[in-house]
């Protein structure tokens, strides 16, 4: 199989109007011998949280430091790190990755020199400055032999194949714009993860997709949404990888107009057999 691996995150159409920059962020992380770290985050954009834009991009550098971290420590032992994951995913790693973001949010705020808010004892609100810069998280590790998922608040991580649509997490979902937040105090214990071993005899495409809440809000209900995700599936196997990249832009902000308003960004992992 050959994995290509792209994306696009667009600024909202509501945000161009009210001039509000994206507040969307991804990284992409691929390694050698079929591993790769994809990661999205959503940067709240509301008053409160006015630097929410770094806190995304903090959130996805976070997610790829310490994954990959993780995957250098146990190189050439698949079975102890799927081990690992499975038993620590939503608790130990999920708490090194809530405090490894708040660390770098504190150090960036002093360091820009912003106005340090303080509690009713005059001492420094930690809590404060993180809802600032509040963000969601997604977060997948695909590897040879295995699948990691991680999801701290709204957004979808799915899976598209012949077979249809497969949700790899199914989140919390939270009434109107509420959603669980990296800002959060003990953030972490509201994360999700799974984690499950690939096929070995996998040889149809696969698409793996990671996608903010943008994307999905854009659609009226979930059926509208997963047939959207087939639809780029069927793109990719008839038209090729570079034809949906060079629009995936232009198709995303299309989406935006009509549909939610709210900043979209899209991460593609697509499998494909070797010709």
């Amino acid at each position: 199989m050959i994995r290509k691996v792209f994306g696009a995150s667009v600024q909202g159409a509501s945000h161009i109007r009210s001039g509000r920059e994206c507040q969307d962020s991804l990284k992409k992380l691929e390694k050698e011998e079929d591993t790769v770290i994809l990661a999205v985050a959503d940067g709240h954009g509301s008053d409160s949280s006015p630097y929410s834009k770094t806190g995304s991009y903090a959130a996805v550098n976070v997610f790829c430091k310490i994954l990959e971290a993780y995957l250098d420590t146990y190189a050439g032992q698949p079975e102890m790190l799927f081990t690992l994951l499975k038993r620590e995913g939503d608790t130990k790693i999920a708490r090194r990755i809530d405090a490894e973001w708040k660390h770098r949010i504190l150090r960036l705020h002093t360091r820009s020199k912003r106005e340090i808010p303080l509690d009713a004892a005059g001492n420094k609100d930690k809590e404060a400055i993180y809802r600032m810069y509040g963000s969601t998280l997604l977060g997948l590790v695909l590897t040879r032999e295995f699948l990691f998922a991680f999801q701290l608040g709204d957004g979808d991580i799915v899976k598209v194949s012949d077979g249809g649509v497969y949700s790899i997490i199914e989140a919390d979902k939270l009434l109107g714009t509420e959603t669980h937040s990296l800002c959060k105090m003990e953030s972490w214990k509201k994360a999700i993860t799974f984690i499950g071993k690939r096929e070995e005899k996998e040889q149809q495409p696969v698409l793996y997709m990671l996608s903010s809440d943008g994307f999905s809000n854009s659609y009226k209900n979930d059926a509208e949404f997963q047939k959207t995700c087939i639809e780029y599936y069927n793109l990719l196997k008839e038209h090729g990888v570079k034809a949906v990249s060079d629009h995936l832009g232009t198709w995303l902000q299309e989406t935006s107009e009509l549909g939610s308003g709210d900043d979209i960004t899209v991460l593609f992992a697509y499998d494909m057999p070797q010709d």
